[in-house]
C-alpha cells in the first residue's frame, strides 16, 4: 500500500489467511423444551449423586498422593520416583481417577492411534483445551507429568496431586519462575527416557472447540519430538465446554453430570519431528504443530489468544480485544455518576503530561477510592505510577459519544502526532499509533506496531499523515467497520448500559468472521 500521498492510499487486503474463523471464546448452549425437562429431572436425581460420589473419590486420592512423596526431601523429588512408591501409588491414583470420571458420567474413553514411548516423544501436546474435564486425557497417557501454576499447591487435594505428579510449577508473580520452568522442561525432555513424558495444553486456556487458539511455545522450547493428542467430546449436546463467555463452572458440572452417558475420544497422532529450523525457533515449531492438529480436527488454526486476562481476536492483520477495556471504563465512570463529556481534559496536542492517581481523581472529580483505583488502572503507568493525560483525554472523548468518528480520529491524531524536524507536517509515529489502537481497540502494542510498519512500508516517511490515518480508520472496508464498532460504546444513551452480544451484527466477532450476518434465532 502506498503512503506517498493521500491519493495513493488503497485499502489493506484484510485476508492474509482464511477469511472466516469462529470466535473461540464464546460458547452458547441452546436447549429445547424437551431437553430442559430432561435436564431438570436428571439434574435433580442423577447429578447430585454423581457429584457427591465423585468428591468422595477425589478425597480418597489424597492418601495415595501423599504416600508417594511422604518423607522424601526436595533433592530426592528432583529425580523421578521409582520402586514400591511408584508401583502402589501410581496404580492407585490411576484407578481412582478413572473411577472419578466414570462417576461424573464419562462412561467411555475411546482411544485411537498409538501412544509413543518416552524415548520417541518426550513431550505430549493436547488440544483443543475446552474444559476442566480435559485432565481425563492423562488416563490413556499413563499419568504424564504436567505444568501447573504454583498457586495451585495451596488448593486442598489438588496440591497433593500436583506433588504426587512431580508437576513443573510456574509462578505468575515471580519473573524468574518462567526461566526455571524452561530449564526444567528442557532437562526432563532431554533426559533420554529417564523422566516420564510431560503433557502440555499449549493453548494455555479453554476455548469452545470451534478453533484452535495460538499455541504458546513452552512445550516446544526443548526442540525435541512431540506427539500431538486430540481431545473430542462427540456427544449430541455439548455440555462440557467452559469458554470465557458461556456457562460457568457449576453449570457445566451440573449439565455434564446430568447426561446419562458422556463419551471422550482421545486420538494420538504420529510423532512430529522438528526440522533444524523448528528446533531453533519454538514459535515456528508451535505454529506448525498447531496447523497439523487443526487440520486433523477439521477446524481453523487461529492467532486468537489471551493477553493478560483479556481474550484477543484477529481482525484482518490486527489483534483486538474481544471486549475493549474502554467499555468497562465507561461502565465504571457512569456508575460513579460521571459524564465524560463534562470533564475538561485540557491535554496538550503532541505533548505528554504525566499525572498521578490523586491528580487523576481531582481532574475527573471522583471521590470514591475504589472507583478511582479501578478507572486509573485502565491506563498504562510508567515506573513512577504516573499516566499520560493524553490517554485519559482520548478515552473520555471516545466515551462521551458527542463527537462523530471523523472528529474523534482527528483528535486522536492531534494528541499523539509528532512534529517533524524537516517540514511543517506532523506525523503519527509508531508509539502514538500503538497507543491509540491500544486505548480504543484493546490491541496489544506489538501487534499495532507491526501494522503501523506495514502501513508505512511503501512511503518515504516513518509516520502517517492525518489523511492517511483517517483513510485507514474510517474508510478501509475492514478496519473502518472495526473503528465504528469500537468507538460507539455499548450504551444506548448516557446513564444506561447495554453490553452487546458477541455475535450481534457489527460486533467484533462478526468482523473477525469476515461477515456481518443477522443473529441466529434461538431454538425452543
Amino acid at each position: 500500500m502506498s503512503q506517498g500521498s493521500p491519493g495513493d492510499w488503497a485499502p489493506l487486503d484484510p485476508t492474509p489467511g482464511p477469511p472466516a474463523s469462529p470466535n473461540p471464546f464464546v460458547h452458547e448452549l441452546h436447549l429445547s423444551r424437551l431437553q430442559r425437562v430432561k435436564f431438570c429431572l436428571l439434574g435433580a436425581l442423577l447429578a447430585p449423586i454423581r457429584v457427591l460420589l465423585a468428591f468422595i473419590v477425589l478425597f480418597l486420592l489424597w492418601p495415595f498422593a501423599w504416600l508417594q512423596v511422604a518423607g522424601l526431601s526436595e533433592e530426592q523429588l528432583q529425580e523421578p520416583i521409582t520402586g514400591w512408591r511408584k508401583t502402589v501409588c501410581h496404580n492407585g491414583v490411576l484407578g481412582l481417577s478413572r473411577l472419578l470420571f466414570f462417576l461424573l458420567g464419562f462412561l467411555r474413553i475411546r482411544v485411537r492411534g498409538q501412544r509413543a514411548s518416552r524415548l520417541q516423544a518426550p513431550v505430549l501436546v493436547a488440544a483443543p483445551h475446552s474444559t476442566f474435564f480435559d485432565p481425563i486425557v492423562l488416563l490413556p497417557c499413563d499419568l504424564p507429568k504436567v505444568v501447573s501454576r504454583a498457586e495451585n499447591l495451596s488448593v486442598p487435594v489438588i496440591g497433593a496431586l500436583l506433588r504426587f505428579n512431580q508437576a513443573i510449577l510456574v509462578s505468575r508473580h515471580d519473573p524468574a519462575s518462567r526461566r526455571r520452568v524452561v530449564e526444567e522442561v528442557r532437562r526432563r525432555a532431554t533426559s533420554g527416557g529417564k523422566w516420564p513424558q510431560v503433557l502440555f495444553f499449549p493453548e494455555g486456556t479453554c476455548s469452545n472447540k470451534k478453533a484452535l487458539l495460538k499455541f504458546k511455545p513452552g512445550a516446544f522450547i526443548a526442540g525435541v519430538p512431540v506427539q500431538p493428542v486430540l481431545i473430542r467430546y462427540p456427544n449430541s449436546l455439548d455440555t462440557t465446554s467452559w469458554a470465557w463467555r458461556g456457562p460457568g463452572v457449576l453449570q457445566v458440572l451440573w449439565l455434564t453430570a446430568s447426561q446419562p452417558c458422556s463419551i471422550v475420544d482421545v486420538e494420538f497422532l504420529p510423532v512430529y519431528h522438528p526440522s533444524p529450523e523448528e528446533s531453533r525457533d519454538p514459535t515456528l515449531y508451535a505454529n506448525n504443530v498447531q496447523r497439523v492438529m487443526a487440520q486433523a480436527l477439521g477446524i481453523p488454526a487461529t492467532e486468537c489468544e489471551f493477553v493478560g486476562s483479556l481474550p484477543v481476536i484477529v481482525v484482518g492483520r490486527l489483534k483486538v480485544a474481544l471486549e475493549p477495556q474502554l467499555w468497562e471504563l465507561g461502565k465504571v465512570l457512569r456508575k460513579a455518576g460521571l459524564s465524560p463529556g463534562y470533564v475538561d481534559a485540557g491535554a496538550e496536542p503532541g505533548r505528554s503530561r504525566m499525572i498521578s492517581q490523586e491528580e487523576f481523581a481531582r481532574q475527573l472529580q471522583l471521590s470514591d477510592p475504589q472507583t478511582v483505583a479501578g478507572a486509573f488502572g485502565y491506563f498504562q503507568q510508567d515506573t513512577k505510577g504516573l499516566v499520560d493525560f493524553r490517554d485519559v483525554a482520548l478515552a473520555l472523548a471516545a466515551l462521551d459519544g458527542g463527537r462523530n468518528l471523523e472528529e474523534l480520529t482527528r483528535l486522536a491524531f492531534e494528541l499523539f502526532a509528532e512534529e517533524q524536524a524537516e517540514g511543517p507536517n506532523r506525523l503519527l509515529c509508531e508509539a502514538g499509533f500503538s497507543t491509540i489502537l491500544h486505548l480504543l481497540l484493546g490491541s496489544p502494542r506489538p501487534a499495532a506496531a507491526a501494522l503501523h510498519a506495514e502501513l508505512c512500508q511503501a512511503g518515504p516517511s516513518r509516520g502517517l499523515s492525518l489523511c492517511q490515518f483517517q483513510n485507514f480508520s474510517l474508510h478501509d472496508p475492514l478496519y473502518g467497520k472495526l473503528f465504528s464498532t469500537y468507538l460507539r460504546p455499548p450504551h444506548t444513551s448516557r446513564g444506561t448500559s447495554q453490553t452487546p452480544n458477541a455475535s450481534s451484527p457489527g460486533s467484533p466477532t462478526a468482523l473477525a468472521n469476515g461477515t456481518v450476518q443477522a443473529p441466529k434465532q434461538k431454538g425452543d
